[in-house]
């Protein structure tokens, strides 16, 4: 607990591209087929100014295909009055081999660099099979700092 009062303030772009680059899971918010928002967690890698990951078919793609406008978000949390929040607004695109190919290639080569065994048989989601990356539109940012020693860079 503290007794200082917490400390608010915008993140700067660079630092939050830093906390977009140094984290894996985020949630992914789009209006979904029924006109209701929805958000729904996902590892990602951001590089070269976009957010890059893998899904699986099913509700979310249907959506954003017909609405490709999002926000992602990512957070890190020490504890009440220290953290960090990142939000992106942007367009995803659905890659593929086909038709995208030196896309799909790049964000394949992201991926695996978290998840070696990514789209090959070794994988341990082969269901997600499908790619997409987000084009940034808007990147904004928040922190809360109480003032205590805090563990992130």
């Amino acid at each position: 607990m503290t007794s200082q009062r917490p400390v608010f303030r915008d993140l700067s772009r660079a630092e939050a591209e830093a906390i977009l680059a140094r984290n894996h899971v985020g949630r992914l918010a789009f209006l979904g087929e029924d006109h209701q928002v929805d958000i729904t967690p996902i590892h990602y890698v951001f590089a070269d100014g976009m957010v890059h990951g893998r899904t699986a078919a099913g509700t979310k793609l249907s959506a954003v295909a017909h609405r490709p406008w999002v926000a992602f978000e990512t957070d890190e949390a020490e504890a009440a009055f220290r953290w960090r929040s990142v939000v992106v607004r942007g367009t995803i695109f659905r890659l593929d081999a086909e038709h995208t190919p030196k896309e799909y290639a790049g964000t394949l080569e992201l991926i695996r660099r978290m998840v070696p065994s990514a789209l090959t048989t070794a994988d341990p989601t082969p269901e997600r099979d499908i790619l997409f990356r987000i084009d940034l539109g808007e990147i904004t940012g928040r922190a809360a700092d109480d003032g205590t020693p805090s563990e992130a860079p």
